[in-house]
């Protein structure tokens, strides 16, 4: 079995951007992308992660790469394989790198030895397939230790890391040492946010590109009401009529809900409700217990109120070994509840079978929200409050990493300052469930906002921008 696989992933034409850009926008983009034609002739722009689907970098990687190709770059997507123990080494890092200890392992010489095991049986593919003239982008700490064995080929090698935490601690830092040695040999580093950069690495190769949504994707793309309830009730988190549970697929053909969603015995929510909906993977970061039992305490009784928290389906996130914990534990937390606060809140996993499928899930369920919700107790950037506001839904979320670049408090959505304080949170959701109307104008602003900096296009003139100095400078 071969250790790289190839993701195929068809052109799209950036263009299109031009129906929800403003005209001076737009026209930056254009001449971005006729920079990107004639710097990127006879390179190819490879993107190296462990994962095609589950998570935002996936997602957003669908949406940039089908873009660049419909610009006529040649980018292209491969993922490196692992055992079960090299995932849970990386997700150890993972943990660290968010300042929290995750399964409290250590990263020694043994999980060195396994790590680097893991990715030498990646490497000879992967070399194979890179020449000198083209740009590698290695994603994450699963790619970090090919680094240094990419960089041999001539390529301009680009570590992006997705991940970070605002005020480094013991564990962040710890996980910083064991990865900069991996990571030197990069021409560039690129981060989410400026606070995210460690310490240690040179400053000069430091770049921050925020992460990006895309308009048009099945995950964003404005479907009718009748369309979100039919793919809602197709799905099992809905009743009524599914004759229209239709979405546009990434290739532009017409896709239909029909995989059911799993709901524990939790029911769906009344057609009728006022909905709070938190989407995000089972993971102890994004804290759906403290979900749960802060809107138990301060929303759970206000008359026609319910709460979905749904995520992926977890065998199907193969870089995410703790996801059926989570799940296991956020279930449990419901069944300690009083009878009327279970009878609001409701958990769900999605299917993933077909990315296209999930994606248009997701979609329907923000947009029959009235408020999303992200109380992350560490976050990256948090790709679902993004896509919850341009959908014109206000947030509530965590102040903490790029949630907070994102929302302006009390404009486009309301900030908890401490995200490990449910009744900070709880509180804040009841003051917007009982002021729709402010509700309302936070949304509308709050999609103006990620038109102007939080959309596909901003995101590609980034790198655009960044790799043809890296390639001038030679």
């Amino acid at each position: 079995m071969p250790k790289v696989t190839s993701v195929d992933i068809a052109p799209l034409d950036p263009r299109r951007f031009e129906e929800v850009l403003t005209p001076d926008q737009f026209s930056a983009f254009a001449a971005a992308i006729d920079a990107a034609k004639t710097m990127f002739e006879g390179r190819v722009v490879w993107n190296v992660n462990s994962t095609a689907r589950g998570g935002g970098v996936a997602e957003m990687l669908r949406s940039l790469i089908a873009r660049a190709r419909g610009a006529g770059v040649d980018a292209r997507w491969v993922v490196i394989e692992g055992e079960p123990e090299f995932f849970r080494i990386t997700k150890r890092i993972h943990n660290n790198l968010h300042g929290a200890a995750g399964d409290g392992g250590d990263l020694g010489d043994a999980e060195r030895a396994l790590y680097e095991a893991a990715l030498k049986d990646n490497l000879p593919e992967l070399l194979h397939l890179v020449s000198p003239d083209d740009v590698v982008i290695l994603h994450d700490p699963q790619t970090a230790g090919l680094v240094g064995q990419v960089a041999p080929t001539g390529a301009t090698v680009v570590w992006r890391c997705h991940v970070g935490i605002d005020l480094p601690d013991d564990l962040s830092r710890r996980a910083w040492r064991w990865l900069i040695p991996y990571v030197t040999d990069a021409d560039a580093f690129v981060f989410s946010r400026q606070d995210f950069a460690w310490e240690g690495l040179p400053e000069n190769k430091i770049e921050v590109i925020p992460p990006s949504i895309d308009a048009f994707s099945p995950k964003n793309q404005d479907i009718d009401e009748s369309s979100v309830r039919a793919i809602l009730a197709a799905t099992g988190l809905a009743t009524g009529d599914t004759s229209h549970a239709t979405y546009e697929r990434t290739d532009g053909s017409e896709g239909r809900v029909e995989r059911t969603s799993d709901l524990f015995g939790t029911d769906a929510p009344p057609d009728d409700a006022k909905l709070v909906v938190q989407v995000s993977r089972w993971d102890a970061l994004k804290d759906p217990i403290g979900v749960i039992e802060g809107f138990a305490d301060h929303a759970a009784e206000m008359e026609g109120v319910h709460l979905v928290i749904a995520g992926p389906a977890v065998d199907a996130v193969s870089d995410d070994p703790e996801g059926a914990e989570m799940l296991q534990r956020s279930l449990d937390a419901w069944k300690g509840l009083s009878p009327s606060a279970r009878a609001s809140i409701h958990l769900a996993t999605l299917p993933m079978d077909d990315g296209d499928e999930n994606a248009a899930i997701v979609n329907a369920l923000q947009r029959r929200a009235d408020i999303v919700v992200q109380k992350s107790l560490a976050e990256g950037f948090g790709l679902t409050v993004a896509e919850a506001m341009w959908k014109g839904r206000p947030v509530v979320a965590s102040r903490i990493g790029g949630i907070q670049d994102q929302i302006v408090d009390g404009e486009t959505g309301v900030l908890i300052d401490d995200p490990r304080d449910k009744d900070e949170f709880g509180r804040a959701l009841a003051r917007l469930l009982k002021d729709p109307e402010d509700a309302a104008r936070m949304g509308r602003d709050a999609q103006r906002r990620v038109r102007d900096h939080f959309l596909g296009p901003q995101h590609l003139m980034r790198y655009v921008d960044l790799l043809g100095r890296l390639l001038a400078s030679g």
